[in-house]
C-alpha cells in the first residue's frame, strides 16, 4: 500500500508541475495567444526548472523590453561546436503570432522529454523579436485573420515592417538579431509567419529560399535532397503542406510564381551567409488550433530533418562558402523562368463572382462546398538578370560611417589604411535611376539603376577602408555594395547625398571662363560643335551649353553622382 501510494503522490506531482506550464493557447482551447509578459515569464520559469533550458538576452530594441533568445541544448553545454545550430525566430509580424505559443509547447516538451532533441542538435529561439509590436496588442488589424482573440500589430516600436530590415538595419532589434546571428552561425534559419492571399484547403504552406539564388551545392542539395524530406516527413503526419501560395489574384489554381526574397527579408539575409532559411506560412482563413498544431509539428519534423542529415548540412555549407570565395563573378540580381514549371497537386475552393453587399458590384468569392484538387504548376526556377565581376577589394572613404557601423555588424573584414594614398581604382558614375513616389520602410528605394565606370587616381586619407572580397561575408559585401544590386545601400538611400551638385558657378562670371577653356581646348570645342549638330534644342540653349563646358572642364565637381565605393580591381 505505501508503495503504491508513493506512485500516487509522484505521479500527482508531476501532473501538477506540468500544468504549471500549461499555456493560455491550451487552456483557452486554442483561441488565445500569450501577451508579452506571459511569454517571458513562462520561458524565465521553464529556465529555473530545466538544465537543458536557458533564456539571455541578446541585446536592444527599440522597446522598453530587450530582445531574449531561448536555447535547448540536451547535454546542457550550450556550445554549437559540432552541433547542428537551428535558429527560430518568431513574432517578426505580432499579429501572426503561431509560432509564438507553438514554440512555447516545443520547448517545454523538449524539456520534459516528449519531443526528442538529439544531442547534435542546438535550438536557438526568438520567443517574439519585434516586441513593440507584440505590446501593441488588439483584435482588428489582421482583419482578415481567424484567432486568435487578441495579437500584436505588424510594425514595430518606429513602425518598422522589421521583414524589410535586414539590408538598411534601421531598428535596434534588427542589430541584435544580427549580431545573434554571426554569434550562433545557425544552419537552418526558420522564420515563422501566417499567410494572406488567395483562400484553400491547406492549413501549413511553406516558403524556401529560392534555390537558384541560393546556387551551388546548397542550392541543388536544398532543391532536391532537403526540401523534399521536410515536405514528405509533414505528409506522413497528416499535413498536406504546399509551397507558399503567391497569389491574390481569383485563379490560384492556374500557378504561382515562386515568392523570391532578397536580402532585406530576414530569410534573404540568411541565404547570403550560406544558411538554408525556411518561411513556414500558415493560412490565415484556418482556426487558430490548427495553425499552431502545425507550426509545432513542422518545427519538431525541421528538428529531425536536421538531426538526420547533420553532415550533409555542413558539408554542402562549408563547400558553397569556399566556392564563393574564389568566384570571380556574382549575381546579384534574378528574375523568374516563366517556361519552366514544378508542378504540385493543389486542393484548393472554386472561386466565383456574386454581387457585393457593400458596392452592388460583383466581387471575389471562393466556395467551400466546392472543393477540388488539380495539378498546379509553380514556376521555382529563376535566371540570373545581373551578374557582377568581383574586385580584389572596395575601398570606402571612412566618412560613410552609416556604411561601416553596418558592415562592422555583420562581420565583414575590413583594413584600415595606415597612410594617406593616391591609388588607381575603378569608380561608378550613377547615370541614371527612378525613385519610388511614397516611402518605403522609411526610405525612398531607388530602382532601374544605370552607371558606367572610369579609371581615377582617388586619394585616400588614412583610416579609409580596403574591404577584401575573399571573405566570408563575400556574397553579402558585394550584395550590398554594388549599386546596381535591387538591395544595395545605394538602392535603400545611404548615399543620396552624392546625387546633389555641392558646387557650382555664376553664369556671368563663368561665361568668360569657358569662352577661353575652349579657345586653349580643342576637343572640349569638338564636343561642344558635335552635341550642337545632334541635338537642335541644345544647340538653342545657351545655358545648357555653358553647362555642358563647365561638366567637362576641370571645373566638374568629382564628387557628383560618383559612387563612393571605389573597386580595386
Amino acid at each position: 500500500m505505501k508503495t503504491w501510494g508513493f506512485l500516487l503522490l509522484c505521479t500527482l506531482c508531476c501532473n501538477c508541475f506540468a500544468q504549471d506550464f500549461e499555456i493560455g493557447f491550451e487552456k483557452s482551447n486554442g483561441k488565445t495567444s500569450a501577451t508579452y509578459q506571459e511569454l517571458i515569464s513562462f520561458y524565465q520559469k521553464l529556465d529555473k526548472a530545466y538544465e537543458t533550458i536557458k533564456i539571455e538576452e541578446a541585446g536592444g530594441t527599440d522597446s522598453y523590453y530587450p530582445l531574449h533568445v531561448v536555447y535547448y541544448c540536451k547535454d546542457r553545454s550550450f556550445e554549437t561546436k559540432n552541433k547542428i545550430v537551428i535558429l527560430i525566430n518568431n513574432g517578426i509580424h505580432p499579429g501572426e503570432p503561431d509560432g509564438i505559443d507553438a514554440c512555447m509547447m516545443l520547448l517545454r516538451d523538449a524539456a520534459m522529454g516528449k519531443v526528442e532533441v538529439p544531442d547534435s542538435v542546438m535550438l536557438a529561439v526568438i520567443p517574439v523579436f519585434n516586441i513593440g509590436g507584440m505590446l501593441n496588442r488588439g483584435k482588428y488589424s489582421r482583419a482578415n485573420q481567424n484567432g486568435p482573440e487578441e495579437y500584436g500589430f505588424r510594425g514595430n516600436g518606429e513602425n518598422l515592417d522589421l521583414n524589410r530590415d535586414f539590408t538598411k538595419m534601421d531598428a535596434k532589434e534588427t542589430q541584435s538579431l544580427v549580431k545573434l546571428f554571426h554569434k550562433l552561425n545557425p544552419d537552418l534559419f526558420i522564420d515563422n509567419h501566417v499567410s494572406d492571399g488567395a483562400d484553400y484547403q491547406h492549413v501549413m504552406t511553406l516558403l524556401t529560399t529560392q534555390h537558384n539564388k541560393l546556387g551551388g551545392v546548397m542550392g541543388e542539395y536544398l532543391n532536391k535532397v532537403l526540401e523534399p524530406m521536410v515536405y514528405l516527413e509533414m505528409h506522413n503526419n497528416g499535413y498536406n503542406m504546399i509551397p507558399y501560395v503567391h497569389h491574390y489574384g481569383s485563379e490560384p489554381e492556374k500557378g504561382w510564381d515562386a515568392y523570391h526574397e532578397g536580402p532585406r527579408y530576414a530569410s534573404g539575409f540568411a541565404a547570403t551567409f550560406h544558411t538554408y532559411a525556411f518561411v513556414p506560412e500558415t493560412h490565415m482563413l484556418k482556426p487558430y488550433q490548427k495553425r499552431v498544431d502545425a507550426t509545432y509539428e513542422l518545427m519538431r519534423l525541421f528538428i529531425k530533418v536536421a538531426s538526420k542529415n547533420g553532415a550533409e548540412i555542413k558539408r554542402t555549407r562549408t563547400q558553397a562558402i569556399a566556392d564563393d570565395i574564389i568566384a570571380t563573378s556574382m549575381p546579384v540580381e534574378w528574375e523568374v523562368d516563366t517556361d519552366v514549371t514544378t508542378p504540385i497537386t493543389f486542393n484548393g475552393f472554386a472561386a466565383g463572382y456574386k454581387p457585393s453587399g457593400v458596392s452592388g458590384k460583383p466581387r471575389l468569392y471562393f466556395d467551400r462546398n466546392k472543393p477540388f484538387t488539380q495539378e498546379v504548376p509553380i514556376h521555382n526556377t529563376y535566371n540570373t538578370k545581373q551578374v557582377v565581376t568581383v574586385p580584389k577589394a572596395y575601398i570606402l572613404p571612412r566618412g560613410w560611417y552609416k556604411i561601416i557601423n553596418r558592415l562592422e555588424m555583420n562581420h565583414v573584414k575590413m583594413v584600415e589604411l595606415e597612410h594617406d594614398s593616391v591609388i588607381e581604382v575603378t569608380a561608378y558614375y550613377i547615370d541614371n535611376y527612378e525613385t519610388g513616389s511614397k516611402p518605403y520602410e522609411g526610405h525612398y528605394l531607388h530602382s532601374k539603376i544605370k552607371t558606367h565606370t572610369e579609371k581615377r587616381a582617388v586619394k585616400l586619407m588614412q583610416g579609409d577602408y580596403i574591404i577584401p572580397v575573399d571573405q566570408l561575408a563575400k556574397r553579402f559585401v558585394v550584395e550590398v555594395l554594388e549599386p546596381t544590386a535591387p538591395d544595395s545601400y545605394f538602392a535603400w538611400g545611404f548615399f543620396d547625398s552624392i546625387l546633389q551638385q555641392k558646387g557650382g558657378y555664376s553664369d556671368y562670371v563663368f561665361e568668360d571662363d569657358a569662352a577661353a577653356l575652349l579657345k586653349k581646348d580643342a576637343n572640349l570645342r569638338k564636343a561642344l560643335e558635335d552635341k550642337r549638330k545632334a541635338d537642335t534644342a541644345f544647340a538653342n540653349n545657351g545655358d545648357a551649353q555653358l553647362e555642358f563646358v563647365y561638366k567637362h572642364s576641370v571645373y566638374k565637381e568629382t564628387e557628383h553622382m560618383c559612387y563612393p565605393v571605389y573597386r580595386l580591381e
